[in-house]
């Protein structure tokens, strides 16, 4: 019997052609803006590639093909994010994985729900671990 092929889902949220820039210049809370600033040279830097909006609100590096392991549902989306949003800053980054269970521990002020990290401010948190997380989370890719 032939094996099923996956099948590529078709998602709301997409790459545009909206400046990452322009979007973090607009957030009316000036720390969440240094803080989206940071984020982008971080993550930009663990990549290599240039942020790319998703949507209205997330901000995304690279590019991968994501399979769901219940259900073999692939997605185009990006390798890691984050989206400055006005209860925290939430960083995609595979967080809830057993691989970030040490470097959780001493992140500093965060929350963790799936696959997602929320910080209210990165002065919360110690950036050493967090960009340790972004490339370990990056490394597994």
């Amino acid at each position: 019997m032939a094996e099923k092929k996956p099948k590529l889902a078709e998602i709301k949220t997409k790459p545009t052609a909206v400046s990452a820039e322009e979007f973090i210049n607009a957030i009316d809370n000036e720390q969440k803006r240094k803080d989206s600033f940071v984020l982008v040279d971080m993550m930009k830097k663990a990549t290599g590639e240039e942020p790319v909006m998703w949507g209205g609100s997330i901000i995304g590096f690279g590019n991968m093909r994501y399979e769901s392991p219940k259900t073999g549902r692939q997605v185009d989306w990006f390798l890691v994010g984050f989206s400055p949003r006005k209860a925290n800053l939430t960083l995609y980054i595979g967080a809830g994985s057993e691989a970030h269970a040490e470097a959780l521990k001493v992140l500093g002020k965060h929350k963790v729900s799936g696959g997602c990290l929320y910080i209210n401010k990165l002065s919360d948190v110690d950036l050493n671990v967090l960009q340790g997380m972004i490339n370990s989370y990056l490394s597994r890719k």
